[in-house]
């Protein structure tokens, strides 16, 4: 991905922050494409060996973001080494440099209403992570100050945590 292919934004967290509902947002305001990182699982498991699954994601940002296309994915991304796989996603990026057209949101929300979401999406069958998981995606959750990720609050409502993302991206 170089500066004429495109712009692509990994809006990440933790399950329950709003990581689709945002991230369908967003690339409808920028007119761009959305990617749930969800629909790319392998449906034999969802908890074994991520690298390929994110290798597959890393490739779909580089095939929907060429001739200027903007692309958002909306995808957990906890480990700072599952990022450094999607940051390849830009042809001019060096390892550990942190500098690439690869730009990450945390969505943030407390524990509480995560748990809340997640047993509202699970009673209704919308989701397939039990909340009693939560804990431990939140210990996976690694995040260096080094690497700039932009952080929101999104325990509000779906528009006001867009806007506070328009804002941080300069959109």
């Amino acid at each position: 991905m170089t500066s004429d292919t495109g712009v692509a934004i990994v809006i990440m967290g933790v399950s329950g922050v709003g990581k689709s509902t945002i991230g369908k947002m967003l690339a409808k305001s920028l007119n761009g494409c959305f990617i749930d990182a969800d629909d790319y699982h392998p449906q034999f498991n969802k908890d074994e060996d991520r690298i390929p699954w994110i290798e597959t994601l890393r490739d779909a940002l580089i095939a929907r973001s060429v001739n200027g296309g903007t692309v958002i994915l909306g995808c957990s991304a906890l480990k700072e080494s599952y990022r450094e796989i999607l940051r390849h996603a830009d042809a001019r990026y060096v390892r550990g440099s942190y500098m690439c057209s690869v730009k990450f949101v945390l969505l943030e929300v407390g524990a509480g209403i995560l748990g809340a979401r997640l047993e509202k999406r699970a009673a209704e069958g919308q989701h397939f992570m039990p909340a009693k998981l939560l804990e431990s995606q939140l210990d996976l959750l690694q995040i260096d100050e080094a690497e700039g990720i932009l952080r929101v609050d999104a325990s509000q409502d779906p528009q006001t945590t867009l806007k506070n993302i328009q804002t941080l991206i300069g959109s």
